[in-house]
């Protein structure tokens, strides 16, 4: 039996984006070793592992221990991000069936269809999160990002919020599993450019993402339920709230 296992590290959103072309690799038994945030939300493999827990950062110290090298040797194909930009870490796993692929998108190209084009895969696919059905009840807002040049300011928000009944979401979960399955109860998701507004795409909430400075054509969360509005520098409250109010008819 064919055995894969594919390590992404990452940060939210880029796991996201790129879940496609992780689930296209999935083969007889599939592994995968991600950030162990996102481990949740990885769900279309056999067994899902975090990263820190393999001590794979050992490896290039010559400090493996022999746990992870017989783990390494169990799979017959290792596809891998990480890495990938370490020549003393290839070093490490030679002997190893390692494939390395970079993780960081050309500007002209979505990330998504970036990382499906470099495991052999189609374009055009959007990142799916089965979560249960539920009826969506609510409206929810995350202010923020990895980065504060990517963010509305925080009193949009705010304006936004007297003007909607919406409901915010950070701190509200410690497990990202937990946010996905209320988020996909969302009658509408806004917010910055971010790995929880991936998220709300990826689980099918109708979603309104503000982006800048970042490229929403490499970096926006895709699908018909997704609406994406350019420069935070000159988006208003009114015209967000405008795009709320169509999107909720």
């Amino acid at each position: 039996m064919q055995r894969r296992l594919i390590i992404r590290p990452g940060a939210i959103g880029d796991i996201i984006v790129s879940l496609p072309a992780l689930e296209y690799l999935r083969t007889g038994y599939t592994e995968v070793w991600a950030p162990a945030a996102v481990v949740p939300l990885i769900r279309f493999a056999d067994r899902v592992r975090a990263i820190s827990s393999t001590s794979l950062d050992l490896l290039e110290l010559g400090r493996a221990p022999e746990s992870l090298t017989e783990a390494l040797a169990s799979f017959n194909d290792i596809v891998s991000w990480y890495g990938a930009n370490r020549p003393e870490f290839a070093e490490a796993v030679r002997g190893f069936p390692f494939r390395f692929f970079p993780a960081l998108p050309p500007a002209s190209r979505h990330a998504t269809d970036f990382y499906l084009a470099q495991v052999g895969a189609p374009g055009g696919a959007s990142p799916r999160i089965p979560c249960p059905p539920q009826p969506r009840t609510h409206l929810t807002l995350h202010p923020y990002s990895g980065s504060p040049a990517k963010n509305w300011p925080l009193e949009n928000f705010q304006a936004l919020a007297r003007l909607e009944p919406f409901e915010w979401c950070q701190d509200r979960f410690d497990d990202l599993g937990e946010l996905a399955r209320w988020l996909s109860g969302a009658r509408l998701f806004v917010g910055n450019d971010s790995g929880i507004t991936h998220l709300a795409a990826a689980v099918g909430t109708p979603t309104l993402a503000l982006f800048g400075p970042t490229d929403p054509a490499v970096w926006a969360p895709r699908g018909a339920h997704v609406i994406r509005q350019h420069c935070i520098e000159a988006i208003t409250v009114d015209q967000v709230h405008r795009a709320v109010i169509d999107l909720l008819k």
